[in-house]
């Protein structure tokens, strides 16, 4: 099986100005969804929030906004709602967070302000203890670790690059590399050896629910489509 290789795109700089379902709400509530408001994430962790009448910082950490509905009357205004509810939607990233784009998908994900590296959504990203497959082979792997580089700089044990292995070929070059054991081999005696993949080889599945499992794919020393050692 195959997999096409992604390359990252580009996301819009700035938002229209959008509306939310009234969802049965009243007041300041109602109107955080129902008014046509744009909000925008400031490199401070704030967010500027432009409606029809005027452009307003909000700060949600601090609870502020510099509305005159919050500065005079001290309440929770539309404008720290309408932040509020575009978080929870996942629109705008939350503070100490910053949009970027997936390295496998070019899908809009979020990661700390201060990340330095490819960034993965939910839908690539593996955490250590996950279990996965491996679209080559059809294998189970537990995921061990996330190296953090990409596969055209992540050496193995034999000296080459991740990337450089003909069963990676179809995955990008740019793509986050992950380490990961083969669920048969931890039934087995002897040392479990790591093997790096990159991120869009490994397909997340279901956890295991049964110690018996008849379905663990074929030994890692079967493979006809070979693994690259850690």
């Amino acid at each position: 099986m195959t997999h096409p290789a992604h390359t990252p795109a580009s996301l819009p700089a700035t938002r229209s100005k959008t509306t939310f379902p009234a969802a049965g709400t009243t007041g300041r509530a109602r109107r955080a969804r129902v008014e046509p408001m744009a909000v925008r994430p400031l490199r401070d962790g704030r967010y500027a929030v432009e409606t029809a009448g005027g452009t307003y910082v909000v700060d949600l950490d601090a609870g502020t906004c510099t509305c005159p509905d919050h500065q005079l009357r001290g309440a929770r205004c539309k404008h720290r709602r309408r932040v509020a509810l575009e978080v929870t939607e996942r629109l705008v990233p939350p503070p100490g967070q910053r949009t970027a784009v997936c390295a496998v998908c070019g899908g809009r994900t979020f990661v700390p302000t201060a990340f330095d590296g490819p960034a993965l959504c939910a839908r690539h990203d593996h955490q250590p203890g996950e279990l996965v497959r491996d679209r080559e082979t059809g294998d189970r792997l537990i995921v061990v670790a996330a190296t953090g580089e990409r596969a055209d700089r992540v050496e193995t044990a034999e000296g080459r690059l991740v990337a450089d292995y003909p069963t990676n070929a179809d995955y990008g070059p740019h793509e986050p590399v992950f380490r990961a054991v083969y669920l048969d081999s931890l039934r087995r005696d002897g040392d479990v050896k790591r093997y790096a993949f990159p991120a869009s080889r490994l397909q997340r599945i279901e956890p295991v629910r049964s110690a018996d499992d008849s379905d663990a794919g074929p030994s890692p020393t079967d493979g006809t489509a070979s693994p690259t050692t850690a």
